[in-house]
């Protein structure tokens, strides 16, 4: 167990207010890391942190403005000095105003040029950003960036889970989403080349679908499609994303860990 131990280490995780990302913040605290919660909300992020413990600490950042992500990388260079651990888990998934005319503003031949931009700003500059200004405060001794990608990152979707049950197409899974996250996948690689000399690993975790108050046809037929035939629960991501940032994955960089109940397999 000594290889998952995390004493001493210092991690920043962006996007930490979320659902999947305070598991990240639980399960790295856990393991004994003072953890940096990063988030929009700087009060909340404070807030949060301060039920980790180990002298975890909370910032307030937005990941697609760049002075905002450099001033708070020398923050967490005057309060922590180096960092171990980077988790890019930051990301949005587009979420369209006008319910009455989703189904039309989701395909792709009207899907607008704006949602597209914004997605690429955060998940895949915003991640760029983050990485080029937390990873420098790494280059001392190493560490661990974790890059949090999807299952849409290696498939394209199946547009028949956004049917209801008497099979009207309800809305489209938009292109930005799946767009992005392979980006990330990729962008993983060329950090892990780039940096491996430096003793950096870098690495994408891929998580499926968590269940979270989805409709009821489309939880029954993501459900059907994955091997174990549930969708995951926010916590089912910790094992995996403690792997990657411990020793106990110390050979490992450049690789993509996909953790989906089988949702790739078939």
């Amino acid at each position: 167990m000594d290889l998952f131990d995390l004493n001493d280490k210092v991690a920043l995780v962006t996007g930490a207010l979320g659902l999947i990302g305070k598991e990240h913040c639980k399960a790295l605290a856990h393991a004994g890391a003072t953890v940096i919660v990063a988030d929009l909300n700087e009060l909340a992020c404070h807030e949060f942190a301060q039920t980790l413990g180990n002298g975890s600490m909370g910032i307030g950042m937005d990941i697609s403005f760049e002075p905002s992500v450099q001033l708070a990388a020398s923050w967490v260079k005057s309060q922590f000095g180096p960092l171990d651990i980077l988790v890019n888990n930051a990301a949005i998934n587009d979420h369209f105003q006008d319910s009455a005319n989703v189904l039309a503003l989701s395909s792709f031949e009207n899907y607008p040029l704006s949602m597209f931009k914004k997605s690429w700003e955060v998940n895949v500059m915003g991640m760029f950003l983050v990485s080029q200004k937390m990873g420098q405060l790494m280059l001392e001794k190493g560490g661990s960036i974790i890059n949090i990608a999807s299952t849409y990152g290696m498939v394209g979707p199946d547009q028949g889970l956004y049917k209801d049950a008497t099979g009207k197409q309800v809305f489209y899974k938009t292109p930005a989403y799946p767009t992005t996250k392979g980006a990330v996948i990729n962008f993983t690689r060329y950090l892990a080349a780039y940096w491996g000399d430096k003793g950096i690993r870098v690495n994408t975790l891929s998580p499926g679908g968590v269940e979270n108050g989805q409709s009821d046809y489309f939880i029954q037929q993501y459900v059907q499609k994955t091997p174990l035939k549930r969708m995951a629960k926010a916590s089912d991501y910790a094992g995996a994303l403690l792997f990657l940032a411990s020793d106990a994955s110390a050979y490992m960089t450049g690789a993509n860990l996909v953790v989906d109940g089988g949702f790739t397999a078939i």
